[in-house]
């Protein structure tokens, strides 16, 4: 007996040694990419379309609810749905996300953008940007010559909010003085930024775009320009035969400083030719800086502060990208974008239906959230996969993501770029609403029609 107890003694000993054998090599085990295919791991999206998409609806505003207090909710939602994983397992995997190679070089572009941004801005580039085109184009071309000036400066800039923020009060002057109605020059503006919106270097569309699909910004650029070219030429044309013109405006005679100007062609000419984007944004701050000092339109702590400003614009879609990667990591461990793919391939047949399918992806959910950055961010791993599957090349997906989502955003009535230029006509004799505006966005509409040429009627190349 005392044998038998000593030896069922010795047995529980290696079995606990064994037990905690196993837990020690199943902790150090390394994570899973993902669990089975699941619908409920988007949830978290839903969440954040319900809140953000939501509080817009009832409050009548769609920038009631900032977009970082939805995300965060979502995150929440993603935490809370990982029950497989212990707190500190979850951390790795959105840790490992973020380690990704594109979301850090995302940020730090938004970033090094924003310095420039901040730099030419207060240097007085915007301003005098805008006085050269007026004063170059003939008072005939008010309307064309509105959406000229609206892309060379949006383009330059990398923002349409901006250039409509600098273009709608001259667009609303130019309206009172000629035959011209005012919705077509705010549609003018409009349709200028969005061009600009699309395809600048440094707009945060773009960065997004190339950045999530892996592509550099001059293949995209190239790619992208040449869908987009049509759109450009007809909308040109059809703002510049359908007013009838009927005097010259006073506001063409304003002077306009070369040099503030140079900082802007700098920027678009080395990204053209290729030049690493950091070393374009940081030679491209310090340019504006000197031409601030040189002209005396900057001094003392002002060079400074306006870095900090325009640095300090970019910190939202900065975070926001941050706690979508964060979101996108668990809603991939938990299998939701496999699921989504597997969805999409079931109704996907050839890669025209996987372009179709991209562009309607981003498009939905810009439609959702008013805000292209962002609904690039969250389509742009889910097109990626896509992309791969059915080899489209990265500058072609990511010139889909920006081009849908500038399409959208160009068109929509409760949108930041409507609602600003709706804003900017308050003084008007007959202001305009946002549904108002969008009957004359007339280069979101053909750009519309050219992507979804390029689509279906063109033929199909591999990578």
């Amino acid at each position: 007996m005392q044998i038998l107890a000593a030896d069922i003694k010795t047995i529980k000993i290696i079995l606990k040694e064994a037990r905690i054998h196993m837990n020690n090599t199943t902790a150090n085990m390394p994570l899973k990419d993902s669990l089975k295919p699941s619908p409920l791991a988007l949830l978290p999206i839903g969440v954040f379309l319900v809140i953000y998409a939501g509080s817009g609806i009832i409050f009548h505003d769609f920038y009631n609810m900032p977009a970082i207090i939805a995300f965060l909710a979502a995150l929440l939602t993603a935490f809370l749905q990982t029950r497989t994983l212990s707190f500190s397992e979850k951390i790795t995997v959105i840790a490992k996300g973020l380690a990704d190679e594109n979301i850090i070089t995302m940020c730090l572009i938004f970033l090094t953008a924003g310095a420039f941004s901040g730099a030419v801005s207060a240097a007085g580039g915007v301003e005098h940007t805008v006085n050269l085109g007026l004063k170059l184009l003939p008072a005939s071309w008010s309307a064309a010559g509105l959406f000229i000036i609206g892309c060379f400066l949006s383009i330059s800039m990398g923002t349409s909010v901006g250039t409509i923020s600098a273009l709608a009060p001259i667009a609303v002057g130019i309206s009172e003085k000629t035959s011209i109605s005012l919705a077509m020059c705010i549609g003018a503006v409009i349709s200028g930024a969005m061009f600009g919106d699309n395809l600048s270097m440094i707009s945060d569309t773009t960065i997004a775009a190339t950045r999530t699909q892996g592509c550099s910004m001059k293949d995209k650029f190239r790619t992208n320009f040449f869908i987009v070219l049509p759109a450009a030429i007809l909308t040109f044309v059809l703002l510049l035969i359908l007013p009838s013109h009927s005097e010259v405006v006073s506001v063409y005679a304003k002077d306009a400083n070369l040099l503030l100007i140079a900082p802007y062609l700098f920027v678009l000419v080395s990204a053209l030719c290729g030049m690493n984007v950091f070393a374009v944004l940081i030679l491209g701050t310090v340019f504006s800086l000197a031409a601030g000092i040189f002209t005396g339109n900057l001094s003392g702590m002002e060079i400074f502060t306006c870095m900090g400003d325009g640095i300090t614009a970019m910190y939202d879609i900065t975070v926001i990208s941050i706690i979508v990667s964060c979101i996108g990591s668990l809603i991939k461990y938990n299998g939701g974008i496999d699921w989504l793919l597997t969805a999409i391939r079931q109704r996907i047949r050839s890669p025209k239906g996987a372009r179709f399918g991209i562009s309607v992806l981003t498009a939905g959910i810009d439609t959702a959230t008013a805000n292209n950055t962002i609904s690039i961010i969250l389509a742009g791993p889910i097109a990626k996969e896509i992309s791969t599957e059915y080899d489209i090349s990265p500058c072609e997906t990511a010139s889909l993501l920006d081009i849908s989502a500038s399409v959208t955003q160009g068109l929509l009535p409760y949108g930041a770029q409507v609602l600003y230029a709706s804003a900017a006509t308050a003084s008007a004799v007959m202001p305009l609403s946002g549904v108002d505006i969008i009957a004359y966005n007339y280069y979101p509409m053909f750009m519309a029609f050219c992507l979804l040429g390029w689509i279906f009627l063109r033929r199909t190349h591999n990578k």
